[in-house]
């Protein structure tokens, strides 16, 4: 049983950056990808970046790209989501999910390929 812990979250303010980090335990990390994904209040849970299981491969939503980096670090079990020049549209709270056979961005932006989910974290930008 694959299990996700996020952490990293909180309050700031517009303009500023957060580094959000995922722990996985319990499978085998160098052979899930792993997807960073966001619901805000009264909308639908919506993708946000992705990483290969190789790490080869990032994948990233139109309003992600240019102010989100997605990282992983096999040897930690961990990957990160670097956030900056936040928005207040980017509030929200923010979940990692795990998927053990996806590979490319058509599968890895879709929730319904993930298995396996983390707690979330929140995240909230003031103006």
């Amino acid at each position: 049983q694959v299990h996700l812990v996020e952490s990293g979250g909180g309050l700031v303010q517009a303009g500023a950056s957060l580094r959000l980090s995922c722990v996985v335990s319990g499978g085998t990390f160098s052979s899930l990808a792993i997807g960073w994904f966001r619901q805000a209040p009264g909308k639908e849970r919506e993708f946000v970046a992705a990483v290969s299981a190789s790490g080869d491969s990032t994948y990233y939503a139109d309003s992600a790209k240019g102010r989100f980096t997605m990282s992983r670090d096999n040897a930690k079990n961990t990957v990160y989501l670097q956030m900056n020049t936040l928005k207040r549209e980017d509030t929200a709270v923010y979940y990692c999910a795990a998927n053990s056979w996806g590979e490319h961005e058509l599968t890895l932006s879709n929730r319904n390929a993930y298995g396996y989910w983390g707690q979330g974290t929140e995240v909230t930008v003031s103006s």
